[in-house]
């Protein structure tokens, strides 16, 4: 298994929309996800600031570690971009170090969750023997990791990890940062508690899964994750294998990034939708199934299962629905959609969430695929932009990047734009798996007047 290493090429530049920037060719020809070619002068640039917030969360981190607990660090998102990049000619115009105000005494941390309910979790070990590795036919079997964050009876003694030591040290040398302690970015808090225990009643729990952005991490997704579960919904989030930078098995092995040097054009990233709608039916059967691999999985309501995808997980979204019929709602977020629908459409509940840069309707190649799709969706349906949000702005990273102080381009505070996401994401699986009603989701609210109601049929947005 060649590609179960423990060092990543350092020679890699990724763009900060989850898509590989190589160094040969420049980021031009390799610049395509959840976002228009067009967009590929922004991605650089989030890309190179990204880069600069990961070496000061590093720094930062470091600081805090000589001060006191260990608590703070950066979401793996930001080392997917070389430091060498935001030396680059694409960089001249957003400087790594813009805006940073950075003391020893600071602290990197994901947002409270709102709701009611202590937040447990625990990473589970899967492997499919019924096919081979997509990107690795070498490997008979293709093996997953999963985080699952769930309410809790009570809170646990000792909070979760964002990542493991070894992605951390992945990571870092990823974006060339050998100035910091290797396992630096294993330090970020969280707000959930290791392998506390579940609580709810038998087959009382809706179940949501959580597809991350190519080359990203299922952490990138925690705080979304923590705020579902705090709510009562169990939340599995799952690490597409070869697909990002590191992904670390329960026997120490490393997996790498293959996809990030691989080519891409349209039908690449159809094979990567349905390439990620089979892991998620394989996790739906491991988490529903007679052999169940979790402890709580009694808990799960199998009627009330949906799912919820960043980038190319968004628009994976769409070909795991499907695929599978037990996903019963969906979300994509920011993401530009590949797979085709059949003649008969998706009669299924559907929710797009982006920013207006990409997906206002009638602008550009990006917004084209939310058309085409729109008019294959035979339910309900929405389409909201949120004013201001940059890709990253739905993920940790926005919130990250402003407690340190790097302008990341969106013109929303990243605290807020989680909070939108968090609740528009929650109020969308309370209406269709709960059926509680959701005026949120009618029409613009004045709470949140960053949000826009998109009608394509009319191309406007209020």
């Amino acid at each position: 298994m060649g590609h179960v290493t423990e060092p990543v090429d350092r020679r890699r530049r990724y763009g900060g929309a989850g898509a590989p920037v190589h160094a040969a060719g420049g980021g031009a020809a390799a610049i395509k996800r959840g976002v228009s070619w067009s967009e590929r002068g922004r991605i650089l640039r989030v890309g190179v600031v990204t880069a600069g917030l990961l070496a000061s969360a590093a720094t930062t981190s470091a600081a805090s570690a000589q001060s006191g607990p260990a608590a703070s660090a950066q979401s793996g998102p930001a080392a997917t971009t070389s430091l060498a990049s935001a030396q680059s000619g694409a960089a001249a115009s957003a400087p790594a170090s813009a805006g940073l105000s950075v003391t020893s005494s600071s602290t990197l941390y994901l947002p409270k969750p709102t709701g009611s309910h202590p937040i447990g979790t625990t990473s589970l070990y899967l492997k499919d023997t019924s096919r081979p590795d997509p990107w690795v036919p070498s490997v008979e079997f293709r093996e997953l990791m999963v985080s699952l964050w769930y309410p809790a009876k009570s809170p646990g003694r000792k909070r979760a990890p964002y990542m493991t030591a070894k992605e951390s040290e992945l990571l870092l040398k990823s974006g060339e940062i050998t100035s910091v302690p290797p396992d630096t970015l294993s330090k970020t808090r969280t707000n959930a508690f290791t392998d506390t225990d579940p609580a709810g009643r038998k087959h009382g729990l809706p179940l949501v899964v959580l597809s991350p952005g190519h080359t990203k991490p299922r952490t990138e997704l925690t705080a979304l994750a923590e705020e579902l579960a705090s709510r009562g919904y169990v939340v599995a989030a799952i690490d597409h294998t070869y697909e990002n930078v590191a992904t670390t098995f329960p026997d120490g092995r490393v997996a790498t990034c293959v996809t990030c040097e691989i080519k891409k054009n349209p039908a690449w990233w159809e094979k990567l939708a349905k390439s990620r709608a089979a892991d998620v039916s394989f996790v739906l059967d491991q988490l529903t199934g007679s052999q169940a691999k979790w402890k709580g999985a009694r808990l799960v309501d199998t009627s009330r299962i949906a799912m919820a995808g960043h980038s190319a997980g968004g628009a994976s979204t769409i070909a795991a629905m499907l695929k599978d019929s037990r996903i019963r709602a969906g979300i994509d977020i920011d993401g530009t959609t590949e797979v085709r629908f059949p003649d008969s459409g998706l009669a299924r509940p559907f929710l797009f969430l982006g920013k207006p840069a990409t997906y206002t309707p009638g602008q550009g190649d990006a917004a084209a695929t939310w058309e085409r799709d729109w008019k294959q969706l035979n339910g309900w349906k929405r389409w909201l932009l949120v004013t201001g949000a940059e890709h990253t702005s739905f993920t940790d990273l926005g919130v990250l990047a402003d407690q340190i102080g790097v302008d990341l381009g969106a013109d929303i505070p990243g605290v807020r734009a989680m909070d939108i996401t968090r609740r528009y994401v929650a109020a969308f699986f309370d209406l269709h798996l709960r059926k509680k009603s959701q005026p949120l989701l009618d029409k613009p609210s004045t709470r949140y007047p960053e949000v826009k109601h998109c009608s394509p049929e009319t191309r406007t947005c209020r």
